[in-house]
C-alpha cells in the first residue's frame, strides 16, 4: 500500500486507487506464520525432538510435570488452573522459554475488543478509520505505520520525549519527521490519563504540557512494554529468582538455581527472536560441554520494521556522552547514493560511532527503507572489533546501499570524498 500510494507515480507507473482486502491481508500473514510453525515441527521430527502438548510446571528439582492445557487459545490468561497430569519428566537440565506478554495498566483496561494488544492487532480483519497507539517503542511504531498505510488516522502517544526512546536521538528525530510526512500524529512527552471503551469507539484522555485532551478512535493499541510469563510454572518450587517480572541469568542462561536455565523474552530485554535463538544455542552448547564464550547482549542488533526501517547495534551517542567516552561520529545520508536514488528511497542515513583514540566501532545506527538488511555488516564489525579504517578499506560494491556504511566511516576520519 505504501509503495503504491506514494511511489508508483515516481517510477512512471499509473495505477488506480488501491483497495485492500483486510481479510486476505490477515489470512496471508497467518498462513505464512502457520507455514513457519510447521517448519519447526518438521525440524523437531528430523532432529529427534519429542514434543509434548500441555502445560509444563517444575514440580521439584529435576522434575517437570505436564498437565492438560485447559485454555490453550488464551495466551494472556495466566495463571490457569492446574489440569490433569499427563506426563512426568525427569531432567538434569530444565530450560524455561515461556516468553512474555503485554504489560497491563489499570488506566488502560485491556479488553481485547476496542482496547487491544499486538496479538489482536495482527489479526484485526476490519480496516479501522482511526487508531490510537500508546507507546512508541518498536511495536508501537510498527503498528502505527501499518494502520496508517491502510488509511487509518493514527495518533501515537509516548511518555518519553521522543519516538523509539532506546534508539539514538538522531534516529528518533528522523523517524518523527518521516511519520509527520506520512500523516501520523506523534505526541511525545505525553501521559495517558485514561482509556475508555465506549462500545463503538474508544476515548483516550492524555495530558501534555499541563493541558488535558481527549481523542476518539475506533481502536486503542496498548504497546507499553512486556512482562515475562513467570507465573504458575513452578519457579517458586525450586527457588528460581524473579526480578521485575523476568528471570535474571548469566551469559550461559543459568539462573540462580543449578540445573535451571532461562532464555528468550522471559530472561529479560532485549525481547528479540534472534536474541532468544542465540541465547538458546549458547546455553545448550555449554550444557553439552563445549568451550563457548558467554552470550553478550552488547552486540545484539535491534530492528524496527516500520517505514523507514530502523536498525542499530551497540552504544548510542547519548550513552557514550553519559559514560564519558571520547568518541567521534561519522554520518552519511542516503540522498548521495546512486542506488538509493534509483530505487526512489534516498531518505535517512547511516550513523557510526567510534572510539576516538583507537578508532574501534562502538555503535551503529541506520534509518532507511532497507535498514534491517544493512546492519549485519556492522554487527560483524563490532564482534571482530573493527575500526573506522577497516570499514573504509573494505571495498563496497557500487551501486549498493551498503556504500553508506563505508562513507560514514570515511566521514568520521575526514576522508570522505563524496560529500
Amino acid at each position: 500500500m505504501h509503495t503504491i500510494e506514494h511511489k508508483a507515480k515516481t517510477f512512471g507507473i499509473a495505477v488506480g486507487k488501491a483497495n485492500p482486502d483486510m481479510d486476505a491481508v490477515v489470512k496471508r500473514s497467518r498462513d505464512i506464520a502457520g507455514q513457519l510453525n510447521k517448519g519447526i515441527q518438521f525440524l523437531f521430527k528430523k532432529h529427534g525432538v519429542t514434543k509434548i502438548d500441555g502445560r509444563g510446571r517444575i514440580a521439584r528439582k529435576g522434575v517437570v510435570e505436564v498437565t492438560e492445557a485447559n485454555n490453550p487459545a488464551d495466551k494472556s490468561d495466566r495463571p490457569n488452573k492446574p489440569g490433569k497430569v499427563v506426563e512426568t519428566i525427569n531432567a538434569k537440565h530444565i530450560i524455561v522459554a515461556t516468553g512474555a506478554r503485554p504489560r497491563r495498566f489499570d488506566n488502560m483496561p485491556y479488553d481485547g475488543k476496542r482496547v487491544i494488544g499486538h496479538h489482536e492487532a495482527m489479526v484485526l480483519a476490519e480496516q479501522p478509520k482511526s487508531v490510537v497507539v500508546i507507546g512508541a517503542g518498536a511495536i508501537g511504531v510498527e503498528f502505527g505505520y501499518y494502520f496508517s498505510s491502510f488509511g487509518a488516522q493514527v495518533t501515537i502517544i509516548e511518555l518519553m520525549d521522543r519516538l523509539v526512546p532506546v534508539e539514538d536521538d538522531d534516529i528518533s528525530r528522523e523517524l518523527q519527521k518521516a511519520f509527520k510526512k506520512q500523516g501520523i500524529k506523534a505526541l511525545t512527552g505525553t501521559k495517558v490519563e485514561s482509556v475508555v471503551n465506549k462500545g463503538k469507539h474508544v476515548e483516550v484522555t492524555y495530558e501534555a504540557k499541563g493541558a488535558k485532551e481527549t481523542v476518539k478512535a475506533d481502536y486503542c493499541l496498548v504497546a507499553v512494554g512486556i512482562t515475562g510469563n513467570v507465573e504458575d510454572i513452578g519457579l517458586d518450587k525450586v527457588g528460581v529468582k524473579v526480578e521485575r517480572g523476568f528471570i535474571p541469568v548469566d551469559g550461559y542462561a543459568r539462573t540462580n538455581v543449578e540445573g535451571v536455565y532461562a532464555i528468550g523474552d522471559v530472561a529479560g530485554a532485549p525481547a528479540l527472536a534472534h536474541k532468544a535463538s542465540h541465547e538458546g544455542l549458547t546455553c545448550v552448547e555449554k550444557i553439552a560441554g563445549h568451550d563457548v564464550p558467554p552470550f553478550s547482549k552488547d552486540i545484539i542488533p535491534g530492528c524496527t520494521y516500520c517505514q523507514p526501517q530502523i536498525a542499530s547495534v551497540g552504544k548510542t551517542e547519548r550513552a557514550l556522552k553519559e559514560a564519558g567516552v571520547d568518541y567521534k561520529v561519522g554520518k552519511f545520508g542516503f540522498k548521495s547514493l546512486g542506488k538509493a536514488m534509483a530505487i526512489g528511497d534516498n531518505d535517512g542515513f547511516v550513523k557510526l560511532l567510534f572510539d576516538k583514540k583507537y578508532g574501534q566501532l562502538l555503535g551503529a545506527h541506520i534509518i532507511h527503507g532497507e535498514a534491517t538488511e544493512l546492519i549485519s555488516e556492522l554487527v560483524l564489525g563490532m564482534d571482530v572489533e573493527s575500526t573506522s579504517h577497516t570499514l573504509i578499506r573494505a571495498v563496497h560494491p557500487h551501486p549498493t546501499l551498503s556504500e553508506a556504511v563505508m562513507e560514514a566511516a570515511a566521514v568520521a576520519e575526514d576522508e570522505c570524498v563524496h560529500l
